[in-house]
């Protein structure tokens, strides 16, 4: 029989599961602090940004590491206004999904089908990533778009040249222009989620850079890992939790019913941050204008009612999904659409971690600690019981 011993692990290595605490990457984008509840992008505090500044100047300070002067931001949008218009070929195999696709995987498919409609993908270097980077952050919300408006039976809606980012994809999305409400809530949106360090997606993102594939490729490993439940999903999740509560006065015997079960609620708790979510904060007061000048106060009296039974009873604060959520609602999402809007914000990031990548690149190559048996050996067809 084969010999079942474990083997004992080199004294140079050490099981981390989860990688947790492991510094697999050094980074300039943003600084990630779970101990005091900060984010920082290019050193410059999240709440300020969301405050002061738009999702253009942010993708800029992402990708050039630093603010831009008038005449460069001006350039800049421009540059990314150019890239709105998906081609007809692109639009052509969108139509084709079926309907009951998954909208991340119909954006999954559309950021591979973006390489091969490129016939510079092939080339592997920082320039032609920032060229590509543009490409995929201009294109997203006409694909995101797009795809909500066919499976509802609609025609795509043109982008408008004269419009913010933000408030052209609520206009493809919505048919009609948005209230400055709408359009400040989605911007701080796009602006709150655009790099959050070395998480799943963007650690994807990088392992892929690391052998040399190129950002069509990289992009696409980091939107298959947003989708999951456990990292770009949750926002989805959540919503769809607020929409079965119904009503505030249900809320605090449905999150107890989930807690005495020892299931999870979502929305809360963050694998980094230890005391509080400055995503979530900065983003509290945008979420309660919005609904309250939309008439959609039953969602933020649902979410206070949720956010208090968690603070009574486990003390976990919530976290960017919770407050994201009825926002993205008002604004005219499906909840099944939330992790796109996720992910054309994080693009920017994924981006600028593709290219800090290549200007640095090592492959990424982590070893595993076999647990299987030793010593084993083949048996012939015919000897086998």
């Amino acid at each position: 029989m084969p010999n079942s011993k474990k083997k004992e692990p080199s004294s140079a290595s050490k099981l981390i599961k989860g990688l947790e605490g492991v510094v697999a990457a050094q980074t300039s984008l943003s600084d990630v602090d779970g101990e005091n509840g900060r984010l920082l992008f290019r050193g410059i505090p999240i709440g300020e940004l969301v405050e002061k500044s738009h999702f253009e100047e942010v993708a800029y300070l992402l990708w050039y590491g630093k603010l831009p002067t008038g005449p460069e931001l001006e350039t800049f949008k421009d540059t990314l206004k150019a890239q709105r218009t998906l081609s007809k070929e692109a639009m052509a195999i969108l139509k084709l999904l079926p309907t009951t696709t998954h909208p991340m995987s119909a954006l999954r498919t559309m950021c591979s089908l973006m390489g091969s409609l490129d016939p510079r993908a092939h080339i592997v270097n920082p320039e032609e990533s920032q060229r590509k980077a543009y490409h995929l952050t201009g294109v997203f919300p006409t694909i995101i778009a797009a795809f909500f408006r066919l499976r509802s039976g609609k025609e795509p809606v043109v982008p408008d040249m004269n419009l913010s980012h933000a408030a052209n994809f609520l206009y493809m999305l919505n048919g009609e222009k948005p209230t400055p409400e709408m359009e400040k809530a989605l911007d701080a949106y796009l602006i709150l989620l655009a790099d959050h360090g070395l998480n799943a997606s963007t650690f994807a993102a990088r392992v892929t850079t690391g052998t040399l594939s190129n950002l069509y490729s990289a992009v696409t490993s980091a939107v298959g890992t947003l989708s999951g439940e456990l990292h770009g999903a949750a926002n989805q999740y959540a919503m769809e939790m607020v929409l079965e509560i119904g009503s505030a006065d249900r809320a605090e015997a449905y999150v107890n019913k989930l807690l005495d079960e020892k299931k999870k609620v979502m929305g809360f708790g963050h694998r980094i941050y230890k005391t509080r979510d400055p995503r979530a904060e900065a983003f509290r007061e945008i979420a309660k204008d919005l609904c309250v000048k939309a008439g959609k106060t039953s969602w933020l009296e649902i979410a206070g009612v949720v956010e208090k039974v968690m603070m009574d009873r486990k003390k976990i604060p919530c976290n960017v999904d919770f407050f994201s959520a009825p926002v993205l609602y008002v604004l005219g999402f499906p909840p099944d659409f939330f992790t796109t809007v996720f992910a054309a914000s994080r693009v920017a990031g994924w981006s600028a971690h593709i290219i800090e990548q290549q200007l640095d690149n090592r492959l990424i190559r982590p070893l595993a600690e076999y647990v299987g048996p030793q010593d084993a050996y083949y048996i012939p067809a015919e000897d086998r019981k």
